[in-house]
């Protein structure tokens, strides 16, 4: 099984391609779709988690292999369709992720921000 480690993000990028060209569902991966299908899933991964406490949630994810799973299948529709956003808007994840960091970096300075969740404005 290929890991993290040796994959590329253009393969991933390829996959879902492949996956969604053969069931002929580019028709309907508009960007608006798209953002739409991120923001529900990124909620049914939220939902796994409702009511549940931190210490709660460390056990069920070390112990309890259908809840990982779930969790597991979740978190890769997220990246599924976040895959299928960069395609259809030709957006060059690596450069974006780039770019953002170090845009992030400007706004949260190590020396202000280290240990703080405060938002950038109010560093």
């Amino acid at each position: 099984m290929k890991k993290d480690k040796n994959t590329k993000v253009e393969t991933l990028k390829k996959i879902v391609k492949k996956f969604r060209d053969k069931r002929n569902w580019e028709q309907f991966h508009d960007p608006k779709n798209l953002a739409e299908a991120i923001s529900i899933e990124v909620g049914e991964l939220e939902e796994l988690f409702l009511w549940k406490e931190e210490n709660e949630i460390k056990k069920l994810l070390k112990k309890d292999k259908e809840f990982k799973k779930r969790v597991e299948d979740e978190f890769a529709d997220i990246i599924i369709f976040s895959l299928n956003f960069a395609n259809s808007t030709n957006i060059d994840i690596s450069s974006a992720l780039r770019r953002k960091i170090k845009k992030n970096a400007k706004k949260y300075p190590v020396n202000k921000a280290k240990n703080k969740s405060t938002k950038y404005t109010e560093l």
